[in-house]
């Protein structure tokens, strides 16, 4: 039997629609305190002095945390720091130092949190402001190469690039993609516990084996007296691939308040604490000869980042990859900024590298009167171009055909402003994009019951893609059971470990652990 691509209702379903689906701050735990954080209301400084008597004194208040009381850490609380998915440099109130707006500086820990939230506002701060670094064209001055992009070089160069001189047609423009942030249905939360020197973490997270192995270096804790615990997740986009500052700071609270501790992120301090993807601008200079083959690329990048962590958005590197041209050039620069860290979102690197390059391209077309479809066939990469490796399976030219045909391609006009439907203005257009297949070491657990029913375990996470559903069908699969017989498990770490659920590869990772662990189990029966 096969269930894998038949219809099936999600597995998960029926309990997001009932409302029973617990989502971080949903785990109810007996004497739950609530917590709140406090972020700077500046972008440059330190905190000269802050007056906490009249939080401290209101009723229901359990705990006022700051840089001057705060649990030290080891390593000032970067122990955990620099080993990205997970670990990240944070703000753990070990010192005074303001790197950027809304930056954690205190946290409040009522019995309601309404009594957290109106004691966090008593909260009295008193800065010693310096001049931001917000100006982004004003930095650029200050811009240095990063060590590397996604564990690529920074900048590659093959070919002549002498022959830009001798291109034919020549296009030169500057691309820029302003600062975006994450907001999915579900913000940042945490409920940390502690039950004497073991620590649970309901998280939202894209990632509970990172959370485990980050909170636990940056407290100074063995990684098996943390226990991770996420079963769903109200959206991630790559956010919540990342441990952030407020995580380990509900496990202080709570540490030091002796309760367990919630804390969720407020509306406004998405903005900052969480990271986003950052500013771009992206200068790309193609050249070509008159029938549309490519003879120099050039794309530089520049992006921002914070002052307190390097953290590149790696345009370019589809740049390397997608086009045949023999002279190409590319690179990556930062510059510092008084903002929070950027993050992972949606793509990153390739949804803003692709949007410069395929720009560019569309004008190159345009000035050289050519269909763009045309011009992307004239300069397929029949092989990885910057590598110099065959691509294992492309079918990018019938892409290109059948999508033509699909789409009408061969009615559109390409005047602007040429074409209309029911008095309306019509735009046709088109661009390639492209992604990288990941796959990570992933590992599960499966075991056939005494009722004929299953039960499988992998310590992935489901973000609300499906995952519930998708591992269901593969292990049903492998079992030769009707999926209402298996019961699929995930978003713990007791479980066995799984990698990140970003970069697409929860399924192409996860799954074949699944199948393999399904299949030894039921040959075991």
């Amino acid at each position: 039997m096969s269930v894998i691509g038949a219809p099936l209702d999600r597995t998960d379903g029926a309990l997001k629609v009932t409302g029973r689906a617990r989502y971080a701050a949903d785990h109810p735990l007996p004497g739950l305190l609530h917590a709140v954080l406090v972020t700077s209301t500046v972008a440059s400084g330190e905190i000269a002095a802050m007056d906490t008597t009249a939080a401290e004194r209101m009723p229901g208040v359990r705990k006022v945390m700051t840089p001057f009381n705060a649990p030290r850490l080891p390593e000032g609380g970067k122990a955990g720091a620099n080993s990205p998915p997970a670990g990240r440099v944070l703000n753990l109130l070990q010192d005074a130092a303001v790197h950027y707006n809304n930056q954690p500086v205190a946290v409040v820990v009522a019995d309601t949190l309404e009594q957290a939230r109106d004691a966090a506002a008593h909260i009295v701060i008193r800065y010693r402001t310096q001049t931001p670094e917000l100006d982004f064209a004003a930095a650029r001055s200050r811009a240095y190469k990063p060590e590397q992009a996604l564990g690529e070089p920074a900048d590659t160069v093959r070919g002549d690039m002498s022959a830009d001189a001798a291109a034919m047609v020549r296009i030169d423009a500057t691309y820029s993609t302003p600062f975006e942030c994450h907001n999915p249905m579900e913000p940042h939360a945490t409920v940390a516990a502690w039950q004497g020197d073991m620590l649970t973490l309901y998280d939202a997270t894209q990632y509970v084996s990172g959370v485990r192995k980050t909170v636990a270096k940056t407290l100074g804790v063995p990684p098996s007296h943390v226990r991770v615990v996420c079963p769903f997740v109200g959206g991630g986009f790559g956010c919540k691939g990342s441990v952030w500052s407020h995580v380990v700071l509900a496990a202080m609270a709570a540490r030091e308040t002796r309760r367990p501790v919630k804390l969720v992120l407020e509306r406004p301090q998405m903005f900052g604490p969480v990271g986003g993807r950052p500013r771009t601008e992206q200068r790309v200079v193609l050249g070509a000869q008159i029938d549309g083959t490519l003879t120099v690329m050039r794309h530089e990048v520049m992006a921002c980042t914070s002052f307190i962590e390097d953290w590149l958005e790696p345009c370019a590197l589809v740049t390397r990859m997608l086009y045949a041209v023999p002279n190409q050039q590319t690179s990556h620069r930062l510059l510092k900024l008084n903002i929070g860290t950027p993050t992972f979102m949606r793509a990153p690197g390739e949804a803003s590298g692709s949007f410069a390059l395929e720009c560019a391209l569309d004008e190159l077309a345009d000035k050289l009167g050519m269909d763009p479809v045309a011009l992307r066939l004239r300069n397929h990469a029949d092989a990885d171009p910057g590598k110099g490796l065959p691509f294992s399976s492309k079918s990018l030219r019938e892409c290109y055909r059948d999508a033509a045909e699909r789409f009408g391609w061969a009615r559109r006009n390409p005047a602007p402003r040429s074409m209309r439907a029911d008095g309306r203005l019509v735009g046709m257009g088109m661009a390639t994009t492209t992604y990288p297949a990941n796959r990570s070491s992933a590992s599960a657990m499966a075991r056939i019951l005494p009722d004929g029913t299953a039960l499988v375990q992998s310590g992935s996470q489901d973000l609300g893609t499906g995952t519930f559903t998708v591992m269901t069908q593969v292990a049903a699969d492998a079992l030769g059971l009707p999926p209402d017989k298996v019961r699929f498990e995930l978003g713990d770490t007791d479980f066995p470990e799984a990698p990140v659920s970003g970069g697409s590869q929860s399924v192409a990772s996860v799954a074949p652990a699944v199948q393999a662990a399904a299949t030894a189990a039921r040959r075991a029966w």
